[in-house]
């Protein structure tokens, strides 16, 4: 009797052992890396503005700042602006700076960087 409910105690172990091991597998997907390029940041400008080049770019999580020069020749101004990656499009958008600016919104980076010049 004692070898039965060894051998009934052992299959119960392993089986939840085996729901354990398919449980933990199937929802531990990482989530895909939010790309932080002067070129995926650069897509927000499309349509919007003529981008003329990036002077300096920062990512966190998926926050953003950009530095940007906008127009060319004398139209030419410098530009800085608050991104948020939008996970569905999987592009980078504007955020208004007047809305999200805020310490408790933005990680530290993005708010110091993104909020406090032109």
């Amino acid at each position: 009797m004692k070898s039965f409910r060894l051998v009934v105690a052992v299959l119960v172990l392993a089986g939840l052992v085996v729901l354990s091991f398919r449980t933990t597998s199937s929802s531990a997907t990482a989530a895909a890396p939010v790309p932080c390029t002067t070129s995926a940041l650069g897509q927000a400008f499309d349509g919007q503005f003529h981008l003329s080049s990036i002077q300096n770019y920062g990512c966190e999580g998926e926050w953003a700042f950009v530095w940007a020069t906008v127009g060319t020749g004398e139209q030419a101004i410098g530009v800085t602006e608050v991104l948020a990656f939008n996970t569905t499009t999987q592009r980078w958008a504007f955020v208004s700076r007047s809305v999200d600016c805020k310490a408790s919104i933005l990680p530290s980076v993005v708010y110091l960087q993104g909020c406090f010049s032109n």
